[in-house]
């Protein structure tokens, strides 16, 4: 089993394109200048990833006075992320990352444990890049209902 290495603070962030909710192709390079967070959750309409999506979904309005854009990274197909972002009304882009590129580029994939079994998957990990590309904050350990919030502390803090 692969263990994990994800990135942190002060590496460049890995560049990666996706297919926004009207299916135009969008890119991590057309957010130069402008903070960013990548946020990598398990699987659609899940508890925690529901609590989580939805944080940031009602906290959107504080992060776009920083000019912040969320992105949420799961493996699951862009079908997948059409309904779970209609069911919650979700108004930031879900990219589908199937192939794995991404996850393995921010080193989120790897062994994981649940009820005694062992098995790969995404780590719950975000990563707050700033207006020149690097990592800002890594946060390698994430509480999916809090979340947000910290998120949104610390985009005050090194944004303002």
């Amino acid at each position: 089993m692969k263990t994990i290495d994800p990135l942190n603070e002060g590496a460049v962030a890995p560049a990666f394109s996706f297919r926004d909710a009207s299916s135009a192709v969008c890119s991590t390079s057309d957010l130069d200048g402008n903070p960013y967070l990548v946020y990598f959750y398990p699987k659609d309409d899940t508890p925690g990833c529901t609590a989580e999506a939805c944080g940031f979904r009602d906290n959107l309005p504080d992060f776009s006075k920083f000019s912040l854009t969320v992105i949420g990274v799961s493996c699951d197909s862009e079908k997948s992320h059409d309904k779970f972002r209609l069911k919650y009304d979700l108004n930031f882009p879900l990219a589908s990352d199937e192939s794995r590129e991404i996850v393995n580029a921010f080193g989120v994939w790897g062994a994981k444990k649940f009820m005694g079994r062992e098995y790969e998957g995404i780590h719950r990990m975000s990563f707050l890049v700033g207006p020149d590309g690097k990592i800002a904050k890594a946060y390698h350990k994430v509480k999916a209902k809090d979340h947000p919030d910290e998120v949104l502390t610390d985009v005050k803090e090194l944004f303002d």
